[in-house]
C-alpha cells in the first residue's frame, strides 16, 4: 500500500501525522510512504530524517494525494484540498464532521472512506485517539487563559494565583472529561479557586477523590452553570459528546452575569463550541469580545505546541495506521471494532450515527 502524509495547510497548525519511526515500521512491513517537503519542519522533524527512514520526499501535494492509497493526517482536509480526495481512497485524521456541514457533504460526495481519530474505542471504551490532544489542549486552556487575563490582552488585568493578601481568580470547567480534567489541575496547581462541573456523578466522585482542595466538583444544571459563571474570571467550555455537535450550555444573554472582561476558553470549538457566541478562530487571530467578554476559540490549539503535540498524538495512531496498511480498511475495520467505530463516512454514506443525526441524514451500516 501507499501511505502519504502531507503537509498540514491549516493556519498554524504545526504537527504532522507521522515519526520518522512510522515511516521505518511501514517500510518494514512493505508499504512505500510518501513524506510532503516540509512536513515535519513544525515539530522539529527535519525530511532528512523521514528519507533516512525510508521515506519518499515528495515536494508537492497534490502527487501525495493522487499516488496514496491511505492519507494520514492531523487536521480535516481544508478546502483547497477537496479537490485533491479521490474515491477509493482512504483519509485517516481529525474529522470532526458534526461541526462542519459543508465538509461532511464534500467528503460524502468524494467517494472516500473517512476514519475519525475521534470516535475510534478501545477495549475499554474509551477514545484513545483523542485523548493525548484532549491532554494537550485542556492544559494549553489555562496557559492561554492566565495569558489573556492580563490587561494588555484586554482582559480583567488578574493573576490566575493571587498574591498573599489578594484572592487568586476563580476559574469554572464545564465538563469532567479529559479536557476539563487536565484543565482543572494545571489551573489548581497555579493556585485558582476551580469548579468543575458535570452530569456524570461518578466521574465527579472520581475527581472530588483525586483532585486539590482547591478544586470543587458540582454537578451542572442550569442554575449552577449560571452561578459559576457569575464568580468566574476563566470559563472553560470542555464539553465532549463523541462525534455529535457540542450542546450550548451557556447562551448569549448569560453573558450578562458574568464580570466585565472575564475570558472564555471553549475548547469544544471543534465539536461546535458549548458558548453560543463561539465561533472558530486562528492562532493568527485567536480572541474577540462579545458583550463585554473576551472570547478564544482557536480549533487547533495543540498545533501550537506542535512537537509536544506531535509525539503524543502519533504515539497512539501509528498502531492504527499499520492496521488499515497492512490489512486494508475493510478487513482492518472487520478485526478491530474499534477501528471501525472511527469510519464515519463510506462510499458516500455515513456509518457513523452521531453525524447522520446531526444532519438528519441516513446512517449505513458499515
Amino acid at each position: 500500500m501507499i501511505v502519504g502524509v502531507p503537509r498540514e495547510v491549516k493556519s498554524d497548525e504545526y504537527r504532522v501525522s507521522m515519526l520518522p519511526i512510522g515511516v521505518e515500521e511501514l517500510r518494514k512491513a512493505g508499504h512505500r510512504v510518501l513524506i510532503q517537503t516540509g512536513a515535519g519542519q513544525g515539530s522539529g522533524i527535519a525530511d532528512e530524517r523521514y528519507a533516512a527512514s525510508g521515506a519518499e520526499i515528495v515536494p508537492d501535494k497534490a502527487t501525495i494525494w493522487e499516488e496514496a492509497d491511505l492519507i494520514v493526517k492531523v487536521k480535516e482536509p481544508l478546502a483547497e484540498e477537496w479537490p485533491l480526495m479521490r474515491a477509493g481512497q482512504t483519509i485517516f485524521t481529525y474529522f470532526h464532521f458534526a461541526a462542519d456541514e459543508q465538509l461532511t457533504r464534500t467528503v460524502m460526495n468524494s467517494g472516500v472512506t473517512a476514519v475519525a481519530y475521534e470516535t475510534i474505542k478501545d477495549a475499554r471504551g474509551n477514545l484513545p485517539l483523542l485523548t493525548p490532544m484532549s491532554e494537550v489542549a485542556g492544559r494549553m486552556s489555562i496557559q492561554e487563559g492566565a495569558k489573556y487575563l492580563e490587561r494588555p490582552q484586554q482582559g480583567r488585568g488578574i493573576l490566575l494565583s493571587g498574591v498573599p493578601g489578594v484572592a487568586p481568580a476563580t476559574v469554572a470547567v464545564l465538563g469532567g472529561g479529559i479536557v476539563g480534567a487536565n484543565a482543572a489541575k494545571i489551573a489548581a496547581g497555579l493556585g485558582a479557586n476551580v469548579f468543575i462541573l458535570d452530569i456524570n456523578l461518578d466521574r465527579l466522585r472520581y475527581l472530588d477523590d483525586v483532585m486539590p482542595p482547591n478544586v470543587t466538583t458540582l454537578f451542572s444544571d442550569r442554575h449552577t452553570i449560571l452561578e459559576c459563571i457569575s464568580r468566574a474570571d476563566l470559563v472553560i467550555g470542555a464539553v465532549l459528546i463523541p462525534g455529535a455537535k457540542t450542546p450550548m450550555l451557556v447562551k448569549r444573554e448569560d453573558l450578562h452575569v458574568m464580570p466585565p472582561r472575564a475570558v472564555i476558553i471553549d475548547v469544544a470549538i471543534d465539536q461546535g463550541g458549548c458558548i453560543e457566541t463561539s465561533r472558530p478562530t486562528t492562532h493568527a487571530n485567536p480572541t474577540y469580545i462579545v458583550d463585554d467578554i473576551l472570547h478564544y476559540c482557536v480549533t487547533n490549539m495543540p498545533g501550537a505546541v506542535g512537537r509536544t503535540s506531535t509525539y503524543a498524538l502519533t504515539n497512539v495512531t501509528l498502531p492504527y495506521v499499520l492496521q488499515l496498511a497492512n490489512k486494508g480498511p475493510d478487513k482492518a475495520c472487520k478485526d478491530n471494532p474499534g477501528l471501525g467505530l472511527g469510519v464515519n463516512i463510506k462510499n458516500g454514506k455515513i456509518t457513523n450515527v452521531a453525524v447522520a443525526e446531526t444532519y438528519g441524514l441516513e446512517v449505513h451500516a458499515l
